[in-house]
């Protein structure tokens, strides 16, 4: 079955099929007829089905969805991306554990592991690049957590050969594959153990969710599961109705957002006014030939630098009319961002440096507008640099 298909279909029906609904429904309801606890579905092969803290067949059909998609032996569906890897570090971390992660990470993915020193887990941060994070490992690694596609400069990371190491260290490999999305890389096919995502972004792809997923890669995920249920952090079921409705048209969606964003970025790498253009499918980009490697599309990202300084790169984020100035990305809008205001304001600017992320940086979430009206709004936005 192709990702289309996948995407589209899946092969899960909800648990109660007397109406014949073409769609899932929805089960908002936060409890369930427990009389005959022996008859009750166990969605996840843990507990039979009785609260929706735990469980729900609305949420559980976008869950089977999403680790078809993902290749995993099983998804869960919470209420928020930070969500997602707040519970699997809670499952797989305890006292003494230590985390290798590189720098260029989501910065508040960074500012939670660091938190989580309070708790005895210890964060070790490598500069970005597959290599830096290889050369990094110890026997004394017990996660080692990167990004596919980093945010914002969108270095592609070589994950079999990250994985490969990894696990020669004896260390359980997690990857936010949020700017991938399957559609562009799946992980566990890779020997990933499991997968992250924010499904605010691509999967839903509609700014009006906010969501995220875990995917495992084996039995694990049963643990993961009894944290979820713990923690309280569970996707609300409308919220998997309308993930579930966007997902059925990520394939086409993301065929749109990477033919747009090429477009987009061979404007901005022939305009006067643009210092540098990131964006893994031009031959420019430091991590070119891995993207080629492992990436089937390449996403609708594309971050640039005005030339100048924060008071040009801000006249331009500034004075665009039909992109939005805002933060997130992934959506049917574009939206552009100023990384080192918003999304990176809480790092040092020393931090910034080494991640690369000057004050001239813009990043673009290019949407599903023509791309000439995209195209037109940049040009004369770039007239206030």
């Amino acid at each position: 079955m192709g990702k289309g298909t996948r995407s589209v279909r899946g092969s899960t029906r909800h648990v109660n099929d007397e109406a014949g609904s073409v769609i899932e429904p929805i089960y908002q309801t936060s409890l369930f007829d427990f009389r005959e606890p022996e008859d009750r579905p166990s969605l996840h092969g843990v507990v039979p089905l009785k609260y929706s803290r735990e469980d729900n067949p609305t949420v559980y059909a976008v869950e089977s969805k999403m680790a078809e998609l993902e290749h995993g032996v099983d998804a869960l569906g919470t209420s928020s991306g930070m969500a997602a890897i707040t519970t699997l570090m809670m499952s797989l971390l305890s006292k003494d554990s230590t985390v290798l992660m590189p720098l260029d990470v989501y910065g508040s993915t960074l500012v939670l592991m660091e938190r989580l020193n309070r708790f005895g887990v210890r964060t070790v941060i490598t500069d970005p690049g597959t290599n830096n994070v290889i050369n990094s490992l110890r026997n004394s690694i017990n996660v080692v957590f990167i990004e596919s596609v980093s945010n914002p400069l969108l270095r592609v990371y070589d994950v079999p050969e990250i994985v490969k190491a990894s696990h020669e260290a004896g260390a359980t490999v997690v990857v936010d594959n949020t700017l991938a999305t399957p559609i562009g890389l799946t992980p566990i096919n890779h020997g990933v153990d499991f997968v992250i995502h924010s499904a605010t972004k691509y999967l839903s792809g509609h700014n009006d969710v906010v969501a995220g997923f875990i995917v495992g890669n084996d039995d694990r995920i049963k643990g993961v599961w009894e944290w979820r249920r713990f923690l309280g952090t569970i996707m609300e079921p409308f919220t998997a109705f309308l993930l579930n409705r966007g997902l059925k048209t990520l394939h086409i969606r993301m065929r749109t957002h990477e033919e747009n964003a090429k477009a987009v970025a061979e404007f901005l790498m022939n305009h006067p006014k643009v210092e540098r253009v990131y964006y893994p499918c031009l031959n420019n980009h430091e991590t070119h030939e891995t993207a080629k490697k492992l990436l089937s599309n390449c996403g609708g990202i594309v971050s640039f630098e005005v030339r100048g300084g924060l008071k040009e790169a801000m006249a331009v984020y500034k004075h665009a009319k039909m992109i939005i100035p805002s933060v997130s990305f992934g959506g049917t809008e574009s939206i552009i961002t100023h990384p080192a205001s918003t999304t990176h304001a809480h790092w040092s600017p020393e931090d910034r440096a080494r991640a690369g992320i000057k004050d001239n940086l813009l990043r673009l979430s290019v949407g599903l507008e023509d791309p000439e009206d995209i195209i037109n709004d940049l040009s004369q936005a770039l007239n206030y640099a």
